[in-house]
């Protein structure tokens, strides 16, 4: 390296990944030996001269391209849809929450395109899932529909921002679109940035490095990467995503960065009506450790959609169902028209945990729906650790809690959050007699006086096993100045609705009791015997990415009340909860 310096002088960072990046792609054969699929990458300008990268996959027999027609399945990436990792090409024609490949060998045509200002493709990100991609979205669709391999009929297929770019994408209303697979993604964003008040994690991860884009593989015309190389260099022009969401700290916030109440830009129940237009059907995936989930749900109650929701982690494909093959099927049913049963089965599936089983639960009813909830009353104990949780109240004492700030918040990417239960206060029920069945959203209403104006406010419920190992089943949050209960501009479900509007904003007298109401995220869980349930309580939370910024302008305690007029849970029980014997209440609920 340094004997390249003296020859040729200094040599940026950017012109040395450019090298490399140029070597590994001459490595490489950029079409693969998959003799059923075709492939070409090219540039396709769009209203404004913008170059997007684009690629088309089509099936094919022996290499050559299928001359038949076909419906096309196009998912829309700022992950880079081809790039070299360490030599290894990656295609997301091969990731595994989507099944694109086998979508082709079943005769689709699969396209592919980075955003604007990302991966291969030219321009700069004006904002995170904005209008410009909305637009740029729907002009590739109907770019596509119109070429001579294709059917005419468009689906669009993603998860997590890839979910976001399909509804955004659905929300412009390009006609060639009559079908949506969308997973991990937001209806109401501000719901989900900024939940309650409190921007967490999601979308708020420090910038990538734009030298990464140079790993993309350039398009077939531009073998040398010089293409490339510029329309990276536009990429220096992005927005930065965590400035524009801290910027806009109210639903009707106008953005310094886009002039927009961006909000609403992005948000996708602004755009219900092109959403839910007929001839366009909807699938929704979600998975119940992970934070979009609680949106999905709502996704679903304001959309035509059929839904599943599965165990585990962000875009996660379960082992309990084949994900890929119930895309297919969907496909096959509303772009080839194959009758399958698709539109005749249950609307809505999720998996009911049960220890390390369970069964998967089919209905045309959303989770929780028609399902009473249960209030447990929290009481104070001897210390912060030692709060009861019951159907009664053990008297009407005060929890004085100092809030925990020093917490990491450095973890890249938490999509569900660990027990709180050493930085927080902590309310226990006795030890269950038999297992207990939670089914939809709980609801907490917490009576607390902070010692400064503003405070946010944490709330977990637990699983907690006989040895004391607790793991989180829901979560959410409420920055107290947003407490005031508005009504929603969609079906949410009956569920406590925050405005965020900065005219409902209200911040706190110190040492004045407030009550603060918010649902917590969805579950359908099978509580076992012998096991706790714990409402944990906090005043930070390891997902603010901001808090060492933010936590000199909040409370530094809070004082929460208990007893019959203080704070509760309503927790969604499908079956009793029954306590041990001995214990101070024997059953909690009724099944309904």
């Amino acid at each position: 390296m340094k004997r390249l310096n003296r020859r040729c002088g200094a040599i940026s960072a950017v012109t040395l990944i450019s090298l490399v990046v140029s070597t590994a792609g001459a490595a490489q054969q950029p079409g693969g030996d998959d003799p059923l699929v075709s492939r070409r990458s090219f540039y396709l300008p769009m209203r404004d001269g913008v170059r997007l990268a684009v690629n088309v996959y089509r099936p094919a027999k022996a290499g050559v391209a299928d001359a038949a027609k076909a419906p096309v399945v196009f998912a829309f990436t700022p992950y880079r849809a081809r790039y070299y990792d360490k030599g290894k090409l990656v295609d997301l024609l091969d990731s595994r929450e989507f099944g694109l490949r086998d979508l082709v060998h079943a005769g689709y045509v699969v396209a592919t395109a980075d955003i604007r200002g990302k991966g291969a493709s030219f321009g700069a990100r004006r904002g995170f899932l904005d209008q410009t991609e909305a637009k740029d979205g729907a002009e590739i669709v109907q770019w596509l529909a119109r070429q001579p391999y294709a059917s005419g009929d468009v689906g669009l297929i993603g998860c997590s921002y890839l979910g976001g770019t399909a509804m955004l994408v659905a929300g412009a209303a390009p006609p060639a679109v009559k079908a949506v697979f969308s997973a991990a993604t937001d209806w109401d964003k501000y719901e989900f940035v900024s939940r309650g008040g409190i921007t967490g994690q999601f979308n708020t991860r420090p910038e990538e490095s734009t030298s990464i884009d140079l790993a993309s593989v350039p398009v077939d015309a531009d073998a040398g990467g010089v293409l490339l190389k510029q329309a990276v260099a536009q990429h220096a022009g992005n927005t930065p995503m965590a400035p524009l969401w801290y910027g806009i700290p109210y639903r009707d916030s106008v953005s310094a960065l886009t002039g927009t109440r961006f909000w609403e830009e992005v948000g996708p129940y602004t755009r219900k009506a092109a959403l839910a237009r007929p001839g366009v059907a909807w699938y929704l995936w979600g998975n119940w450790n992970d934070e979009p989930t609680e949106q999905i749900i709502r996704s679903a109650a304001n959309l035509p959609a059929k839904m599943i929701i599965g165990p585990g982690s962000h875009c996660e494909p379960p082992k309990q169902f084949n994900i890929n093959t119930i895309q297919k099927s969907f496909f096959d049913r509303y772009l080839k028209g194959i009758r399958n049963g698709v539109d005749t089965e249950p609307k809505y599936a999720w998996w009911r945990q049960d220890g390390s089983g369970g069964e998967l639960i089919r209905s045309n009813d959303l989770p929780g729906v028609g399902v009473k909830r249960t209030t447990l009353l929290l009481s104070a104990g001897p210390g912060i650790k030692a709060g009861t949780l019951g159907a009664k109240a053990s008297g009407d004492g005060r929890t004085d809690y100092p809030i925990d700030y020093d917490i990491s918040t450095d973890a890249y990417f938490p999509f569900w959050p660990d027990s709180p239960d050493a930085r927080a206060a902590l309310f226990t029920t006795p030890p269950l007699a038999g297992p207990a069945t939670i089914e939809g959203y709980s609801i907490v209403s917490i009576r607390a006086a902070a010692d400064g104006p503003q405070a946010n406010m944490f709330a977990y419920l637990e699983d907690v096993d006989p040895d004391g190992k607790a793991v989180v089943l829901a979560q959410g949050r409420l920055a107290a100045s947003h407490r005031k209960l508005s009504k929603p501009p969609y079906n949410d479900l009956d569920l406590p609705y925050h405005s965020g509007l900065g005219r409902d904003a209200e911040p706190l007298v110190p040492g004045a009791p407030v009550t603060l109401v918010f649902d917590l995220s969805p579950r359908s869980y099978v509580v076992p015997a012998h096991h706790r349930l714990r409402v944990a309580l906090a005043g930070a939370d390891p997902r603010q990415r901001n808090l060492a910024a933010i936590r000199n302008r909040l409370a530094t305690r809070w004082t929460i009340y208990g007893g019959a007029a203080g704070s509760r849970i309503d927790i969604p029980f499908k079956t009793p909860a029954r306590f041990e014997a001995g214990t101070e209440q024997k059953t909690v609920g009724e099944a309904k």
